[in-house]
């Protein structure tokens, strides 16, 4: 095992077998296919582990998805978050849409090597899409203002997960002075409150409940 993985199980300590054998592998998948097509930056590889795995789960600290939850990753680029999180939740269906072609196949191609039959990866555009999801996820590709429409009338009515069906941001910075562009309620979670990393101490996830359902 190696020592990401084992930074994993200190967060996450009731991974079964085959969960930390696919999180094992994530790294050496993710270099191979950086070599031939650039989805994280080569800086970043050396903390593979915190900057993108860990980061990723932080999301899980805040929620647990319930089996059967269909859940969005809009601009997942390389497969963040959804594919720490499919492994982590392998009853979740979670659907991975990109606008780059070239890094969807990076994503298929891992899900494919880990065989994550929870993950369906797309090359589209988010305003394309047609399916209701009880959670759209993403780490922040854009201002919230600029990603609200996006996912508009793409979030299902029925909430049967602990939060309400909404948005699960994950952004670094100043939040607050973002979210009062949109005035819609809004929690943020600090990730430095779950990991101690000091890469985690701006870094938030911010739940957005869904309240226009028509």
């Amino acid at each position: 095992m190696n020592s990401g993985t084992q930074l994993i199980l200190t967060y996450f300590p009731n991974l079964t077998e085959k969960q930390i054998q696919q999180f094992d592998r994530l790294q050496e998948l993710y270099e191979d296919w950086n070599s031939k097509i650039n989805v994280i930056s080569r800086k970043d590889m050396e903390h593979f582990y915190v900057h993108h795995v860990l980061h990723s789960l932080g999301i899980a600290k805040v929620m647990g998805f319930q089996p059967g939850t269909k859940v969005l990753d809009i601009g997942t680029g390389g497969g963040f978050p959804g594919i720490p999180l499919a492994i982590l939740f392998p009853d979740t269906h979670f659907h991975l849409v990109d606008s780059i072609g070239k890094k969807i196949t990076v994503v298929k191609e891992v899900a494919k090597a880990l065989k994550l039959s929870n993950v369906e990866a797309q090359q589209a555009r988010a305003e394309t899409l047609v399916r209701k999801y009880d959670f759209v996820i993403s780490r922040a590709v854009t201002r919230m203002i600029n990603f609200y429409p996006w996912v508009k009338g793409k979030i299902k009515r029925e909430d049967f997960n602990e939060f309400q069906n909404g948005i699960l941001y994950l952004k670094g910075g100043d939040v607050d002075e973002e979210m009062e562009e949109l005035d819609k309620s809004y929690v943020t979670y600090h990730l430095s409150d779950y990991f101690k990393e000091d890469f985690f101490e701006t870094k938030k996830v911010v739940y957005m409940p869904w309240e226009d359902k028509r």
